[in-house]
């Protein structure tokens, strides 16, 4: 008997979570193992739990999806992720797979291609939702997913590009070292460690910097 496809869910809606599971149950041989409603409590899980594959959305709370999905392909290159997403903008697709994830799935196509598109993920392809797939060649694809950004966020830590993302979205001192379970000084110093590294000497100038690298969808 063929083992399982583990599946772990990382999306904020409770409601969206539900269906998914209750969908991906229908299947005898796909196996929710996890839920996570933010980024941070994903990469959590992961540190107790192994999935083959994370659905992932873009649009969560104190870890966007997509720094996650840099985060997690750096650390645990085995597990795959699909991007599950309202987001029909290419610019967000582009950062998707810039940041190594394996396909990417409008919500709207759900209903209907998310088997698809976690099957095309098991044999090894990329999977775009049919209606963006048009607009992109599978060249594309494998170049933005096989290279490797050549930013300056490279030059920071797992770390400092959490402090950076809780900043680009409002978030002050205080409440990022709670949600990082650090010290106040701490976090001050990794927001001026950023700052140096990207050589950025503003608060304003970190959250564009964010917005256009795709650590946050907040719009400026």
């Amino acid at each position: 008997m063929m083992a399982s496809y583990r599946i772990i869910l990382a999306e904020d809606h409770v409601l969206v979570r539900k269906g998914l599971r209750n969908l991906l149950e229908t299947a005898p041989d796909l196996e929710v193992v996890g839920e996570a409603d933010d980024g941070l409590k994903l990469l959590e899980l992961l540190k107790t739990v192994e999935p083959d594959l994370i659905l992932l959305d873009i649009s969560m709370p104190n870890l966007r999806g997509l720094e996650a999905a840099r985060q997690i392909t750096a650390k645990y290159p085995r597990v795959s992720i699909l991007i599950l997403t309202m987001h029909s903008d290419k610019e967000y697709l582009y950062h998707a797979f810039a940041a190594g994830v394996d396909g990417y799935l409008l919500k709207e196509d759900a209903d209907t291609e998310l088997f698809a598109a976690i099957q095309q993920i098991r044999q090894g392809r990329r999977y775009v939702s049919p209606i963006l797939a048009g607009d992109l060649t599978l060249k594309l694809i494998q170049s933005n997913h096989q290279k490797e950004t050549k930013n300056l966020d490279e030059h920071l830590t797992g770390r400092e590009k959490q402090v950076l993302t809780l900043i680009s979205e409002g978030k002050p001192n205080k409440e990022i070292a709670k949600l990082l379970f650090l010290s106040v000084r701490t976090v001050e110093h990794h927001r001026a460690s950023v700052m140096k590294k990207l050589k950025i000497k503003d608060t304003a100038g970190l959250v564009k910097y964010a917005i256009r690298e795709g650590y946050t969808t907040i719009q400026k």
